[in-house]
C-alpha cells in the first residue's frame, strides 16, 4: 500500500517522528547524571554525535556552509547543542524526569515566538490564544508542584533550557530551508565542537568504577538520538510544515515522556501530571487548526 503525503503532511510526520525521539531524552538524561556530572555528559554527548556528523558529510561530500549559515548556525548550536542539554542535565540532578519533563509542553510557545523573530511567520490569533493556555497549564503544574517553597533552582534551569532550545529549533528550521535538515544539526555540532572537546576534557570522570551500566546507555541515547538522529527529522518536519505550526506538536511530547518514565524509571506518575498532559493534548490540537 503507497500513501501519497502532501508537504504538510510530510512535515507533521517528520516532526512526530522527532517528538518521539525527543521524549526519550529526559529520562534517559535522568539515568545519565546519575554515572556523570551534568557538564561531562554535556560535552560527551556532543563530541559523540559530532564525530558522526563529520563522517556524514565527509562520506556524502556535502559542501561547506556559506558565512551567513555559519552566523545561522552558530545561534543553532547555542540553542540545541549547548543550552538545552546543559541545562537540562543541570535541572535532573534534583527533578524527576517526570517533573522537567511538563516543562517540554512550553517549547511550542517559546519555539512560535522565536518563529515570528527569525522566521517571519505570523500565526492567526486563535493560534497564540491555544498556545498560552497550553503554557499556562504548565505554569501551574510548575507552582502547585512548588507549593509554598518557591520556585525551585531545578525550575529555572528548565525554562532557560525551554528558551534556549525554542530559538535553536526556530533558528535551525529556517536554515534546513536552505541547507537540509540533516545537514543543520550536523554542521551545528561540528561548529560546537571545539567548546565541547575542552568540556568534556575538564569534567572528564577520574574513575568510571563507580558509573552504573544505565548511565552508559542513557549517554548512549542522548548522544546518538537525541543529539542526532531526532534533529534529522525533526529540522526537516519544520522545514516542509512551517515552523509554529510544526512546533506545537512538542506538546505531546510530556505526554510520550511521562510513559517512558512510568516503564523505564518507574517514576512515580501522578493523576494531575496526566491530567495537565491530556489538556496540552487537546491545546495542540486547536492550535494546529489555526496554525
Amino acid at each position: 500500500m503507497q500513501f501519497n503525503l502532501n508537504k504538510t503532511q510530510q512535515g507533521w510526520l517528520n516532526g512526530l517522528i522527532g517528538v518521539v525521539i525527543f521524549a526519550g531524552s529526559m529520562p534517559a538524561t535522568r539515568v545519565a547524571v546519575q554515572g556523570f556530572s551534568p557538564e561531562f555528559l554535556t560535552g560527551a554527548r556532543a563530541c559523540i554525535a559530532a564525530a558522526l556528523a563529520l563522517l556524514l558529510l565527509i562520506v556524502l561530500k556535502q559542501p561547506r556552509p556559506s558565512g551567513q549559515q555559519i552566523k545561522s548556525l552558530c545561534i543553532t548550536s547555542a540553542g540545541v547543542v549547548i543550552g538545552f542539554p546543559l541545562f537540562t542535565a543541570l535541572a535532573l540532578q534534583t527533578e524527576t524526569a517526570a517533573h522537567s519533563l511538563i516543562f517540554v509542553a512550553l517549547l511550542p510557545l517559546a519555539t512560535a515566538f522565536f518563529a515570528v523573530l527569525r522566521a517571519k511567520e505570523v500565526p492567526h490569533a486563535a493560534f497564540w490564544l491555544y498556545a498560552s493556555i497550553g503554557s499556562a497549564l504548565v505554569i501551574f503544574f510548575m507552582l502547585h508542584q512548588s507549593g509554598l517553597n518557591g520556585i525551585s533552582l531545578g525550575d529555572l534551569y528548565m525554562i532557560i533550557a525551554i528558551l534556549l532550545c525554542g530559538l535553536g529549533y526556530a533558528e535551525g528550521g529556517v536554515l534546513s530551508k536552505t541547507l537540509g535538515g540533516w545537514q543543520v544539526i550536523c554542521w551545528a555540532l561540528i561548529i560546537a565542537l571545539p567548546l565541547m572537546l575542552p568540556l568534556c576534557w575538564l569534567y572528564f570522570p577520574s574513575s568510571f568504577q563507580h558509573v552504573p551500566t544505565s548511565a552508559y546507555i542513557g549517554l548512549a541515547y542522548v548522544s546518538l538520538f537525541s543529539m542526532l538522529i531526532g534533529f534529522f527529522f525533526w529540522y526537516k518536519g519544520l522545514a516542509l510544515g512551517g515552523i509554529a505550526k510544526i512546533g506545537q506538536i512538542q506538546l505531546v511530547q510530556p505526554f510520550i515522556g511521562l510513559v517512558f518514565c512510568a516503564v523505564l524509571l518507574n517514576e512515580h506518575i501522578s493523576f494531575l501530571m496526566i491530567a495537565i498532559s491530556l489538556a496540552v493534548v487537546s491545546c495542540v490540537v486547536m492550535a494546529k487548526k489555526y496554525a
